[in-house]
């Protein structure tokens, strides 16, 4: 007899294959039957709904929650059962006792986690990478996590200030990383990886110490940790100089011989790069490079709001002055005429820095998010359409909009992947081949960035709800966000539902799936905020054959573990 048996449900099994109508029997934490199959101890009957993998995250920066949240949310209430952190050249390890506050900032500056959560809540058992490997194995957890050794962390544990400093590395400080790195894969590490974008700053504004790294160091780094047989490679970059980045990334992927995968983002002002970008990934993979682009599955946005991190007015002075008082306080200050007149004088005056500049000042990707979360809105339904159809100016309608629900609507600010105000860039990302689904930024960004419903809504767009162009197969978004993550990360043992693999299964509501208005809690340690949105749809997710949700609720149980490279 099974442990368990969920029976006739639809089945999307993560091969990419037809769905079909099955049981599913699971005995041991495996998938032990597809088919018609014999009783179980405990049966489900998954009549009308989805039977589906877990959903496998590769990009996450848990680092510091996983410490201390057994129950990772927000990610377990999207049906996200393996989690992989330590991407884009942060984390928590190896980092020296003495060390450990700069790791703070450096994380809170380039993911937007606050030093307070931070200080309160990292648990430090460890100052070596396999030390951390070890301490997070001790704590049972909701879901499988991995780890990944981060190049800034590594780079400041051997060189110390030099490395912050971003100094030219030595030959003994390269040979020390290298040798670091690859104690770290063999320990369990999933590999290595590593920023090199102006835009990650820690929270003191100094660039992160891998920004500028030359070829040369990521190359001996690649090459140790090839030497392991295992692990992958990840980064993110600006592309700026583009043939001379690219030429970097297949010099790293070349001496490793290990899977390699970067960030792949349109930006507006060089709205065909990342086309250029993919011309060259599929050059390198025609040469037996294993190269890959992790794209996102909408608009890498922002949410803005008087709760979180940005607005249109945060930078202005006047609105400076009361930036720090509570929030009902604010709103009636910012009520005041006399005020709102100076901030919209002030607002016309931008500080002249490009980045900051297209964040505040480009009010027609202003959207306003209502209760539907719309993800792919039209122009005219800008901050500046709907001032273009009022006869105003969208100055003074954001600033109308920025008070309601008594300061607490949220606007939504797509920051890439939409130049053309429309998903047509992230589909055809989506298509290519070599496409890997990532960048949801799971536990990171928690005042302005609410990411971690990727999953759910790869699903609900995607597949079902989308009319401004065309959709996918939903066993093609199955297959992406599961067994062709896992698999892309050396693990082999989930993201299908074949005998003998891991039972990980989500049972959902197809017609029911959705998502909430991001909304802000404030239950992080130190009473620190972070937005999130809820899903609804998700009858139950298992975790090696355990019920870790129901309806969205987590039931206790506790099977998750690290896993090892």
């Amino acid at each position: 007899m099974h442990d368990l048996v969920i029976r006739g449900g639809t089945v999307v099994d993560g091969t990419g294959a037809p769905s079909f109508t099955a049981d599913v029997a699971v005995s041991d934490g495996r998938i032990a039957e597809v088919g018609k199959v014999g009783a179980g101890k405990r049966e489900v009957d998954a009549t009308g709904l989805l039977v589906a993998p877990g959903w496998v995250d590769i990009h996450t920066h848990y680092d510091g929650q996983a410490t201390w949240d057994a129950n990772m949310t927000p990610s377990s209430w999207h049906g996200v059962t393996t989690a992989i952190m330590g991407n884009c050249g942060v984390g928590f390890a190896p980092a020296h006792t003495h060390q450990r506050q700069w790791m703070i900032e450096l994380m809170e500056g380039v993911e937007d986690i606050p030093e307070a959560v931070l200080v309160e809540g990292v648990r430090w058992e460890w100052e070596s990478f396999p030390e951390y490997l070890d301490a997070l194995e001790r704590m049972p957890r909701v879901m499988d996590i991995g780890a990944q050794i981060p190049h800034g962390a590594l780079r400041v544990f051997v060189m110390g200030e030099r490395g912050a400093g971003r100094e030219v590395a030595t030959d003994a400080d390269i040979a020390s990383m290298a040798a670091l790195a690859k104690e770290a894969v063999a320990a369990g590490a999933f590999g290595f990886t590593s920023s090199r974008t102006i835009v990650h700053r820690t929270s003191k504004g100094e660039a992160v110490p891998s920004l500028g790294a030359p070829s040369h160091e990521l190359q001996s780094i690649a090459r140790a940790v090839g030497e392991t047989g295992k692990g992958v490679l990840q980064l993110i970059s600006d592309f700026d100089e583009l043939d001379e980045e690219f030429q970097l990334i297949r010099d790293v992927a070349s001496v490793s011989g290990r899977p390699l995968s970067f960030t792949l983002l349109q930006h507006d002002f060089k709205s065909e790069r990342w086309r250029e970008v993919l011309k060259r990934v599929t050059a390198a993979r025609a040469s037996g490079l294993d190269i890959k682009a992790q794209v996102a599955c909408r608009a890498i946005g922002m949410v803005h709001g008087l709760e979180c991190s940005m607005h249109p007015f945060f930078l202005c002075p006047s609105y400076k002055e009361v930036a720090d008082l509570p929030l009902a306080e604010r709103v009636q200050k910012l009520r005041d005429p006399a005020r709102r007149s100076r901030i919209l004088t002030e607002w016309k005056n931008p500080p002249g820095n490009r980045r900051l500049d297209s964040i505040t000042q480009h009010l027609h990707k202003y959207y306003l998010i209502g209760e539907s979360s719309e993800y792919e809105p039209r122009s005219e339904d800008s901050i500046a359409g709907i001032a273009a159809s009022t006869g105003r100016l969208p100055e003074e309608v954001a600033y109308e909009f920025l008070l309601k629900e008594e300061g607490k609507q949220k606007f939504y600010f797509p920051l890439y992947n939409y130049t053309s105000s429309d998903l047509s860039a992230v589909h055809e990302m989506m298509s290519h081949p070599a496409a890997l689904l990532g960048l949801g930024d799971a536990g990171a960004h928690c005042g302005y960035i609410c990411d971690a419903s990727y999953p759910t809504y790869l699903v609900k767009h995607w597949a079902r709800d989308r009319t401004r162009g065309p959709k996918f197969g939903l066993e093609y978004l199955v297959e992406m966000q599961t067994r062709r993550n896992a698999r892309a990360i050396g693990l082999k043992d989930r993201g299908a539902l074949l005998p003998g693999m891991k039972a990980d299964i989500n049972l959902i509501d197809y017609d029911k799936l959705g998502l909430s208005t991001p909304q802000m809690l404030y239950d992080l340690p130190a009473g620190g905020r972070r937005l999130v949105q809820k899903a609804s749809g998700y009858v139950a997710t298992l975790v090696s054959g355990e019920v870790v949700t129901e309806e969205g609720v987590a039931t206790g149980a506790l099977p998750g573990r690290l896993v090892r490279a």
